[in-house]
């Protein structure tokens, strides 16, 4: 059984509050738009990660973390990039790596729209975590956990951390 936390698009932000949420987890993942490798090095400080590059991210992203990754977790094949689209409208550059190899759980970011959801037709979990960063049009920052054991995807958590700038604007009155 492996818990996960997943996270995306935290664009040089991370809330304090997401390191104690993923206390409890085996690992995470980030789904790109780190922002900086400072976000990295916080949050392997608390858990192995694996992550993708998004398309804010610089070179100090992009030379540890890939654009597309494939894995098995457990009993389940994952495949994580930042740009992915959902079903049934994946992006385009990948509609086709999905559907020679399809995973059990498809994660991407990018959208920052919270999104979990069956795909009939591939047999696939989609999850895109929102958005935990305080850049963006975004509302409500946003992460998941959740766990697998075996090929069963369980236990799903959406943790909202607050408004979109809530920890830069905490304290001010007016």
């Amino acid at each position: 059984m492996t818990r996960i936390g997943l996270i995306s698009d935290t664009h040089h932000f991370l809330d304090n509050q997401v390191l104690r949420y993923f206390e409890s987890c085996d690992e995470i993942w980030h789904a790109g738009d780190f922002g900086s490798v400072t976000i990295a090095h916080q949050l392997l400080a608390v858990k192995p990660l694996r992550g993708v590059y998004g398309n804010i991210d610089g070179y100090d992203i992009r030379s540890i973390y890939p654009e597309k990754l494939r894995w098995t977790c457990e009993g389940v094949k994952v495949y994580m990039t930042h740009i992915g689209g959902y079903p049934p409208k994946y992006n385009p550059a990948l509609r086709r790596d999905l559907l020679a190899d399809p995973p059990g759980l498809f994660i991407c970011g990018h959208s920052h729209i919270l999104k979990i959801m069956y795909d009939d037709s591939l047999q696939c979990l989609h999850m895109n975590p929102g958005a935990a960063g305080n850049q963006g049009w975004h509302k409500t920052r946003t992460i998941i956990r959740f766990t697998i054991d075996g090929k069963d995807m369980k236990d799903c958590e959406v943790i909202e951390l607050g408004s979109r700038g809530y920890e830069i604007n905490q304290g001010k009155t007016g």
